[in-house]
């Protein structure tokens, strides 16, 4: 019993969050430039915090309550030493859709249906797996994310009257093509202003001082004093803002609420949560992967994924919505001198101190100002140069690309995730089959390749006893070349009396390739003819043992080279022969 409990244990991940380690030998000084990290990242989060949760078609409170709650989670239980979490632009498009679908309640339970998820990836010690995602699939959702996020904007960027803009792409198109008569030039020219002081903000200036946080508070002030009495008779500011739009951001602290939902939606969340499990997961890894290379530490991958899903599964109990690690937030925290989680919990705390003191000031923001910063992070966030680089690509992985790229426009990324991971699982397999190569050759010096380019069995210094047939095969041996080596294996054996299965450069091998040599050995076995396989190793040769294939065999007919194998053909051969002639005639000499 105590054995299969330290079994289990051994396959499960240990939760230790980073801050545990971090906080031992903690210093004033690391505590002093931990606070500068952390108020800078806070303002740069701010903005970001509540344009993401007005994009995302969700209440912009949503947005702060996911950086404060989320984000302090994040820091104090991931597996990064400077990792900062909230919102991010991975999720505005499926969020906007899933809450135009089902509604805002199902969208909380959503989210904490992904943190389920992500914690027990992370318990599962599936951190790793985030390897196996291929550089064309993330490339082509992030290029559809930017997408996404700047189609999102046209209607805020120039004051277009939409009573309703729908979340499908297509349906978004039309709307915004019917409705491009109504432009509020106002609002142009502040979002055109906004989005020329980002492009030129200095970036000396940025480390101290971002110019998303300039532009919305250029913004905020303008909307503001238009709003006076003894102003608004010369100037009025005719664009929308939080305010008129959402209406105020409450002060105080987010309470806690279980969300309502429909138990009869369940089945349609869980594709969606596995969506926002999934981009959650590499958008945070891929976050610590950077972070690592930037500081020369080395961070937990599985306490990571267990604190992302912590974070998002409390996050909408408070009425957050998703959150992952961030790369620009976190860069900036590097560079302003993080040393441990506690910047990212600072960072948290500063934008707690915003909603509680600041928070009806947030009503004048323009939304123009945010449009223009939301378009600048979507087009950062873009992957562009993959466009130029596609000719230059292998066919199949342009392929793939592109045809995440375009589902994640035109459709959702739980579409194109799904497709994606499909395309590039195909394209694997045909490289795979394309690399393995079967080859045969018998006593008699007739060699068939069911792919040339091998030359003959430079390890045996003299000729095949006739009767004897050598399967030979280069690469990993899985279903997808199993055809390779039905085609060789149909080649008539009516003249062969003992098969050697040649496996010493066999890196790999599944059921479906196993499954064949078992019918092979029972094809051989009905007509009295033999098996031996020759230099079976790692992956394969366990594999083999632990399905009983090896017993089945006989120990005797497994060799670890050619030579020897030839050698034991000879055996089975004189063995075979003296039975066929028989006990010698009494009297018979010996």
């Amino acid at each position: 019993m105590l054995a299969n409990e330290e079994t289990v244990r051994s396959k499960l991940a240990r939760f230790r969050p980073k801050l545990v380690d971090a906080l031992q030998g903690y210093s004033k000084e690391k505590f002093l430039k931990d606070l500068m990290a952390g108020l800078t990242v806070g303002v740069v989060a701010l903005s970001l915090c509540i344009g993401l949760g007005v994009a995302s078609g969700v209440p912009p409170a949503a947005g702060l309550y996911a950086g404060i709650i989320g984000g302090f989670l994040v820091s104090a239980l991931g597996g990064s030493r400077v990792q900062v979490g909230g919102p991010a632009g991975a999720f505005v498009g499926l969020l906007a859709l899933m809450g135009a679908k089902y509604g805002l309640p199902n969208l909380l339970m959503c989210t904490m249906l992904a943190g389920l998820m992500l914690f027990a990836m992370g318990l599962l010690k599936m951190g790793a797996l985030i390897k196996f995602v291929p550089q064309p699939v993330t490339a082509g959702f992030t290029c559809g994310i930017a997408i996404t996020i700047l189609l999102t904007q046209v209607k805020p960027f120039f004051g277009l009257e939409i009573v309703a803009e729908p979340a499908e792409f297509l349906p978004r198109i039309v709307a915004l093509v019917q409705a491009a008569g109504t432009v509020n030039w106002t609002t142009v020219i502040i979002s055109v202003l906004s989005l020329a002081v980002l492009g030129k903000w200095p970036v000396r200036y940025s480390r101290y001082v971002p110019g998303s946080i300039v532009v919305v508070i250029a913004g905020t002030l303008l909307a503001g004093l238009s709003q006076l009495s003894w102003v608004e008779g010369w100037f009025h500011l005719n664009t929308a803002t939080i305010g008129s739009a959402f209406g105020e951001i409450p002060r105080g602290l987010p309470s806690f609420s279980w969300p309502r939902f429909d138990w009869q939606q369940l089945n349609n969340l869980v594709g969606p949560a596995f969506t926002i499990a999934v981009l959650c997961a590499i958008e945070s890894l891929l976050s610590a992967v950077v972070a690592d290379g930037l500081i020369d530490d080395q961070h937990d991958s599985n306490q990571e994924l267990m604190g992302q899903g912590v974070a998002n599964f409390v996050s909408p109990l408070f009425g957050g919505i998703p959150v992952t690690g961030v790369i620009a937030r976190t860069a900036t925290n590097i560079r302003n001198g993080a040393q441990t989680p506690v910047a990212g919990i600072v960072h948290s705390l500063f934008l707690l101190v915003v909603l509680l003191v600041a928070a009806p000031l947030a009503k004048y923001i323009p939304l123009a100002s945010l449009a223009a910063v939301l378009i600048s992070v979507g087009w950062k966030m873009g992957e562009w140069g993959e466009f130029r680089r596609l000719r230059k690509r292998p066919q199949g992985d342009a392929a793939v690309f592109l045809a995440t790229f375009v589902l994640t426009v035109c459709f959702d990324l739980t579409i194109a995730v799904t497709v994606g991971m499909l395309l590039a699982c195909f394209l694997f397999i045909k490289r795979v089959t394309e690399t393995t190569q079967v080859q045969s050759m018998s006593g008699d010096g007739r060699q068939d390749a069911h792919q040339p380019g091998h030359g003959t069995h430079e390890e045996l210094q003299e000729k095949l006893p006739d009767g004897v047939v050598i399967y030979r095969v280069f690469g990993a041996l899985l279903f997808g070349a199993a055809d390779k080596l039905d085609t060789v294996l149909r080649r008539g054996i009516t003249d062969t009396r003992v098969v050697i299965f040649h496996m010493m450069a066999v890196t790999a091998m599944d059921v479906t390739a196993l499954d064949r040599l078992e019918n092979l050995q029972a094809k051989l076995k009905r007509n009295g003819r033999h098996l031996i396989l020759c230099g079976p190793h790692t992956q394969a040769y366990f594999m083999m043992a632990k399905a009983g294939f090896l017993d089945e065999v006989g120990e005797a007919n497994v060799m670890p080279d050619l030579p020897s194998s030839v050698t034991r053909a000879k055996e089975l051969l004189a063995a075979g022969n003296a039975a066929k002639a028989g006990p010698a005639p009494a009297g018979a000499p010996a």
